[in-house]
């Protein structure tokens, strides 16, 4: 337990901090502060010192010095366990501090700033605050620590009760300290090595903002949240804006994420279904009704609880067909008049706006994370853009213009969908998707079998290479026509030769998108 009688208040965010301190005043807590807290709080009354007064050193280099001084650390970290600390500083004329109130320059408020100086940024590192922050919560057992505003009322709570604060209470506010000081580096490790880092840092620093607790993970046994990266460019889910519907869930998020990353693809009204982080559905058209109806009726089995991306606004026409369906959520730049209300009488559909269009100039390229038991991986994003004249047709029959027009279509479906991955194209519409395989030609025999429409005079894509003949052949029996995969396997030329035997096209990428 720790009776407080002395704190240190220096906060950059002031909100509830003049209530705060009349509290701690009327309990008979001594106020040390500095600069524009000190001045509001003399100003509104409240008794208060200046931290100067305390170390006998003047606030200088514009506010750079103020508590970088023995008289204020020495009265955080002495141990009051030990004796000898508390002669060592009592021989200096050093007063104890048993609280810390202290919030953080605003880093990254300053740095999202659109057109912030890099000098003001630079400016808005925080020297003192982090330091008292560390001091205190290494003294934890004897100094309480506060960084938050909202910790404000459960402090003041329990002083009143208990004249002093549990270990318990003690316990809780280090921990968020260092959770405080820690977001606070990586956010400024972040930024600067995005301005002016290379390859791999040494340390991954993960900048994060609580968003919300989600209702359960992936399964009702599981707790999950929702976190953003407060540097976050283009257009991403996290900074879209939920307009109608419960919570999302931790599904749904992912979904969301998977359909926005396909979407953001092509350039012409295009919608995606999504379903279980695989599209079951995907078409460009040259409206975003024909291609969500085209989209749709891809998989309309599989499509039952989706998530739809479309890349241009909902309109009523599209919104109409929407309703006729149980879909999860629906996310795109924004709603036509009248569309979100309609869309709304369905009670348990979740609407979101990105506020920003969905399209290639909108994708900020950053780094690619999973976390495994023990670590960490991290990998730069895919960005696999073919031209047709990097294609290199290995086949005696080259592909026509509407057949590569179409397997570049596919190969930008292919790279989405889990390996292994086949997928069957006509124009700018899948027909039948094979996500998920083991064996490549298994996933061969889903795409047909899943097909809602004659697969003849499809092209295929496959997100790797073949390693055997027998997923050609599969596609010959589908009516294939053409099909696109990286090359590279020992058996190439068995492939080719099969490709050949039944009159397709092929072409080799030379690159794979595979997706664990």
């Amino acid at each position: 337990m720790v009776k407080i009688k002395r704190a240190i208040i220096s906060v950059s965010d002031k909100d509830g901090v003049l209530d705060f301190s009349r509290e701690l005043t009327q309990m008979g807590v001594e106020i040390i502060s500095t600069g524009g807290t000190y001045r509001l709080l003399r100003d509104n009354g409240i008794p208060v010192r200046e931290v100067s007064e305390i170390t006998g050193f003047p606030e200088m280099l514009d506010g750079r010095i103020k508590t970088l001084h023995p008289m204020i650390h020495g009265g955080i970290l002495a141990r009051r366990d030990m004796p000898e600390h508390l002669s060592a500083i009592e021989s200096k004329g050093i007063v104890q501090i048993d609280m810390v109130v202290v919030n953080l320059y605003p880093f990254k408020e300053t740095a999202l700033k659109k057109g912030a100086a890099f000098e003001d940024i630079v400016e808005n590192i925080d020297i003192g605050g982090p330091s008292m922050i560390r001091a205190a919560a290494k003294n934890y057992k004897s100094v309480a620590v506060v960084t938050n505003s909202d910790q404000y009322g459960v402090i003041t709570e329990e002083l009143r009760s208990n004249k002093e604060l549990s270990g318990s209470t003690l316990e809780r506010l280090m921990t968020e300290a260092f959770i405080a000081t820690s977001d606070y580096e990586s956010a400024i490790a972040s930024y600067m090595f995005d301005r002016f880092g290379e390859g791999f840092p040494r340390s991954f620093p993960i900048p994060s903002e609580k968003v919300e607790d989600l209702r359960y993970g992936e399964n009702p046994n599981q707790r999950a949240a929702f976190y953003k990266t407060p540097f976050a460019k283009g257009t991403t889910v996290a900074k879209s804006e939920q307009l109608h519907g419960k919570e999302l869930s931790y599904n749904n998020i992912l979904d969301l994420d998977k359909a926005l990353d396909i979407a953001m693809d092509f350039e012409r009204p295009t919608a995606v279904v999504m379903k279980h982080t695989n599209p079951c559905g995907l078409a460009s058209a040259d409206s975003i009704f024909d291609a969500f109806e085209t989209a749709y009726n891809v998989d309309p089995l599989s499509a039952y609880g989706c998530v739809i991306c479309l890349n241009r606004n909902c309109d009523m026409k599209t919104a109409e067909m929407i309703s006729r369906y149980f879909v999860e959520a629906v996310i795109c730049p924004d709603y036509d008049p009248g569309t979100e209300e309609f869309l709304s009488k369905k009670k348990n559909i979740r609407l979101l706006r990105t506020n920003s269009p969905i399209s290639p100039s909108e994708r900020h390229r950053e780094f690619k994370m999973k976390k495994v038991q023990g670590g960490l991986l991290v990998q730069t994003d895919e960005n696999v853009n073919l031209d047709p004249k990097d294609l290199k047709v290995v086949t005696r029959r080259s592909p026509t213009p509407e057949e590569t027009a179409a397997l570049l279509f596919a190969w930008k479906l292919a790279k989405h969908v889990t390996s292994n991955a086949v997928v069957y194209v006509k124009g700018e519409r899948a027909i039948g998707i094979g996500a998920g395989q083991m064996s490549r030609v298994d996933s061969a025999k889903i795409a047909s079998m899943k097909a809602n429409e004659p697969t003849d005079g499809s092209v295929m894509a496959s997100d790797a290479f073949f390693p055997f003949r027998d997923g050609v052949d599969e596609a010959a029996k589908a009516g294939v026509t053409a099909i696109i995969q990286p090359g590279g396997s020992i058996r190439d030329k068995e492939v080719i030769d099969a490709a050949d035997e039944h009159g397709m096209a092929m072409v080799f990428t030379g690159c794979r998108v595979f997706r664990h």
